[in-house]
């Protein structure tokens, strides 16, 4: 996926009220722009760091851009915009990189399921039956490590969603939690315990029911960006 139009560089001033952040552009413009990112963004972003947007022309959007890339404080690209994640994943399993779930006949984006009223980001049917897939966008990275970490704030809707995994699995049904990891640098994923123990705890339950866990790592620049390999995941919390 190339980014379009193409993108702009500056530096973050600060981030705020969650979907806000003011930049300054390389050009000393100072701009309030749409942070499309609900976590914490933690080890993501540091104030006077390098950060890439898109402009939009549009009259009706209250904002004149959207961030889309940040350099993290250990040198790294993060993806920070979430969007971005069902696309990437989107356009990998049309292509065939995501080789687990090669053969599918049918492809369904934001299918309703489960018990708790949730939505699956893909509904991938197959001659043998369907594939509920939940995709994570990961961008939580630490100094000195190349194993990434999910979530990066306490999730009671990502703990859903594997409960709904867990219930499908538990019935027969294929269910895949997707790590998509939109971080640079990166091997490997795993549950951030110390962040949200409920939702480690959740995984677990859900890997205990038969739900497949997946994780792929992106090739990222301020050009492009495009899932490109599988990564491995470590279930137990990282010492």
């Amino acid at each position: 996926m190339r980014f379009s139009p193409e993108l702009e560089q500056g530096r973050l001033l600060i981030r705020y009220k969650r979907f806000l952040a003011d930049i300054e552009t390389a050009s000393g413009e100072k701009l309030t722009i749409h942070c499309p990112n609900t976590g914490s963004m933690f080890n993501c972003m540091a104030p006077g760091g390098r950060i890439w947007f898109s402009r939009s022309n549009d009259p009706k959007r209250k904002l004149p851009g959207t961030w889309e890339i940040s350099e993290t404080p250990q040198g790294r690209f993060a993806c920070v915009n979430t969007g971005r994640a069902n696309h990437l994943v989107e356009e990998a399993l049309l292509a065939g990189v995501i080789t687990e779930l090669n053969g599918f006949t049918a492809l369904k984006r934001e299918v309703a399921y489960g018990q708790e009223n949730s939505r699956v980001d893909f509904r991938l049917d197959y001659s043998s039956g369907p594939a509920f897939v939940e995709v994570k966008s990961v961008t939580l990275g630490f100094d000195d490590s190349r194993i990434a970490a999910f979530p990066d704030a306490v999730t009671q809707r990502g703990a859903r969603h594997l409960r709904e995994l867990a219930s499908l699995a538990r019935e027969g049904v294929r269910a895949v939690l997707l790590y998509c990891v939109n971080l640079t640098g990166i091997d490997a994923v795993r549950p951030a315990e110390e962040i949200d123990p409920a939702y480690a705890a959740a995984l677990s339950d859900a890997v205990a029911a038969g739900v497949q866990v997946l994780v792929y790592g992106v090739q990222l620049t301020p050009d492009e960006v495009r899932i490109d390999r599988r990564l491995e995941v470590h279930l137990a919390p990282s010492t």
